[in-house]
């Protein structure tokens, strides 16, 4: 079969000419098909006039039933895993939400665990809802147990997305624009002419014949029937003002003048006065009773203004000094509809009519700027979209009190270590009620289990790109992985795992009561238990890697941990799942801790910094811990002790039982041997002082006493 060889310069044309119909051809990144869920008339869609992808949803001849998009390209908010959820929404001409799909996500308590029917029924209950309503989760919105996160961060993405489109395309009111600025009732400056002028409160227009009739110039009026007149010959003089401002209207009306024109005025209604003087009439002859004033106008953005006759007051003779002779004075009001803003730029427009023809006229339009001096009035903040975390922060208020007195006895019980364990009918009960508090209300009721999860979603955030929204949307776990940084600079990853991990509290209670009933505990010796150490750290590294590739495979590997099935889901998940955490359970009470020991990998994660510890809080007898006591090392629940007494701060939970065994006089071989020195001193003294008392009643057996050392100086 021959060979067909195409030369290599029409290959090159080929591909420029496919390129460029890539580029040329418009891309349709949403389906017809997956719009007819919410626009079941729908027939075709069509590219939108919008600053975003956004589709319009049409049928029959053009009929507009709405609008589509992906939320991903209006408001892509941070989940719990720091990347968006995008959902397809459809909003109807109306306002209302017809559509809202979940397109993707990356939210690792959804990818295993939730069914993704909960999620997708979550988003389905904004459908009908308009996107002025205010949904809250909890209140007018069902949560899903366990992605509490998840879900308000799905409801604000739809809310605040559909919001945007709809104000874009003029559904809503532009929310996002500022409120109008007030006048300040209060300012006022006692001023003359010179003064209003000088500082711009009364502003001028000034126009001359050569000016005007140069703007007519190409038209068929630049010669019609026209008296030429001298180029620098006054056309008008125009003087205008906006009269609210008390500096401006008081001074130019009169104290009684001003009273009564704000009498007049209704809510949000406002006046401006234009006078003037020369050739030209500002108000122009054919003005008649129920009319318009066709020559001048005033216009704000795209709004315009014409005034009727009963927007129109006379001016009579001007109350403040130095003002000059002026042929026409009259008060407009601008009435409410037209939504003015005096904190806005405004234009006063003359417009300059003249014959073209029997029959016709040419206009031409002048426009004079004008600004309400910032003195007189007072711009309120724009409405600014709440953060989301501001929002959940405020509704956890109660879990965030809570919490934080939590936090703060931990540290009270961290920081007089000293002291409790010299007391441990204190420390105990303690512990044991602050176990409880970490199981069922960190772990159980507010959900804050921290997860290895949490530090490669951090990892790889300082990669692809860091926002603290993301972090912050969850306030439990802010704070306390914000409170584990510092206790890992202070005292080690010990203070976490020992007294903050639901799902450690949780075996530790297990084996406190397998230990009353009795149960044979099984440890291994302690050199292979010092090699079991390194399984939590290569399966960290192996977490790790993978993801660095793929951040969502990672969290499904991160099952490993059981925290997401005992501690988030409550052990209301599949058999497969519950079966593997109920066994590392049953496990603990034969063997303390062994997840936590052999296999975490937040554990390790934690080790690695907590090696930068500034402090060594743990006492040891120097020469007799390990050489030859070994009680505390014995007694050690995790096996943090080497048999030379070195504590491992890496794998040591804080329990503080080795610091109520080091002030234990009845245990601890140093504290007994200072002790029964002790004794012996005082069973000495008291025999040196009885003898001494007999001959000598003087003092001489009281010195004796005061040299007797103390146990503390012991």
């Amino acid at each position: 079969m021959p060979r067909v060889v195409f030369p290599p310069h029409l290959v090159g044309l080929w591909t420029s000419l496919l390129l460029l119909l890539m580029v040329a051809l418009p891309v349709q990144a949403i389906e017809l098909e997956q719009v007819r869920a919410g626009f079941p008339s729908a027939e075709r869609l069509a590219e939108a006039e919008s600053q975003w992808p956004v589709s319009r949803v049409l049928a029959g001849d053009d009929e507009l039933l709405g609008y589509v998009y992906e939320s991903v390209d209006i408001a892509p908010i941070p989940a719990y895993s720091g990347k968006p959820v995008n959902v397809l929404v459809g909003v109807d001409i109306e306002g209302r939400i017809v559509q809202a799909d979940i397109l993707s996500h990356a939210e690792p308590i959804m990818l295993v665990g939730i069914p993704e029917t909960k999620l997708e029924g979550f988003a389905d209950e904004h459908v009908t809802a308009h996107v002025n309503d205010r949904l809250r989760v909890g209140d007018n919105l069902d949560a899903i147990s366990g992605a509490t996160v998840t879900v308000i961060v799905v409801s604000d993405t739809i809310m605040r997305s559909a919001r945007q489109v709809a104000a874009e395309q003029q559904l809503i009111a532009d929310l996002s624009l500022a409120p109008p600025a007030r006048v300040l009732d209060e300012v006022f400056t006692p001023a003359d002419w010179s003064a209003l002028t000088g500082d711009g409160t009364i502003r001028r227009l000034h126009l001359t014949h050569g000016e005007v009739d140069e703007s007519f110039i190409g038209t068929a009026a630049e010669d019609y029937l026209r008296t030429p007149q001298p180029a620098d010959k006054t056309f008008i003089e125009l003087f205008y003002t906006y009269l609210n401002p008390p500096t401006a209207g008081r001074n130019l009306l009169g104290e009684s003048g001003y009273e009564q024109l704000m009498a007049e005025l209704g809510e949000n209604e406002h006046a401006i006065a234009v006078m003037g003087r020369g050739d030209y009439s500002f108000k122009g002859s054919g003005y008649v009773r129920g009319g318009i004033f066709d020559r001048i106008e005033l216009s704000q953005g795209s709004t315009r203004v014409s005034f009727h006759d009963s927007d129109h007051i006379r001016l009579g003779n001007l109350a403040l000094d130095g003002a000059p002779s002026l042929a026409e004075r009259d008060i407009f009001i601008i009435r409410e509809e037209a939504g003015f803003d005096p904190g806005q730029p405004w234009q006063l427009d003359l417009l300059v009519r003249r014959a073209s023809g029997p029959l016709d006229t040419e206009f031409s339009r002048f426009s004079a700027d004008y600004s309400v001096p910032e003195a007189y009035i007072e711009r309120p903040e724009p409405p600014v979209e709440e953060a989301i975390w501001v929002q959940v922060w405020r509704d956890k208020a109660f879990q965030i009190g809570v919490l934080g007195a939590g936090l703060l006895v931990l540290t009270g019980i961290m920081l007089f270590q000293d002291v409790l364990a010299r007391r441990p009918r204190v420390l105990n009960p303690l512990r044991q009620g602050f176990k409880i508090y970490t199981l069922f209300f960190i772990g159980w009721y507010s959900l804050a289990q921290l997860s290895v999860v949490n530090i490669l979603t951090f990892t790889n955030s300082l990669i692809s790109g860091f926002s603290w929204t993301s972090f912050l949307i969850d306030p439990m776990m802010f704070i306390l992985w914000s409170f584990v940084a510092v206790s890992l600079l202070l005292w080690g990853r010990g203070v976490f795992c020992g007294w903050l991990c639901p799902f450690g509290a949780l075996q530790d209670l297990v084996n406190q009561i397998a230990r009353k009933l009795k149960v044979k505990q099984i440890e291994v010796p302690f050199g292979l238990h010092e090699r079991l150490w390194a399984i939590k750290y290569i399966i960290l590294l192996a977490l790790f890697a993978v993801s660095l590739h793929s951040l969502g495979t990672a969290e499904r590997y991160a099952e490993v941990e059981p925290f997401k099935t005992a501690i988030t889901l409550r052990f209301q998940r599949d058999w497969a799942f519950v079966l593997y955490a109920l066994g590392l359970v049953a496990i603990s009470a034969f063997n303390h801790k062994f997840y936590c020991r052999y296999v975490c990998p937040l554990g390790a994660g934690l080790a690695i910094p907590s090696r930068l510890r500034l402090f060594d809080w743990l006492k040891r007898h120097r020469g007799s811990c390990g050489t030859p006591c070994q009680i505390c090392a014995n007694e050690c629940e995790v096996a943090a002790i080497h048999p030379d007494g070195r504590i491992n701060a890496n794998e040591c939970h804080y329990c503080l039982d080795c610091q109520v065994t080091y002030y234990d006089d009845q245990r601890c071989p140093p504290m007994v041997k200072r002790r029964k020195r002790f004794e012996k001193a005082t069973r000495v003294s008291s025999s040196a002082s009885a003898s001494v008392g007999t001959h000598d009643p003087g003092n001489a057996g009281k010195s004796k006493l005061q040299r007797i050392p103390t146990l503390q100086e012991e």
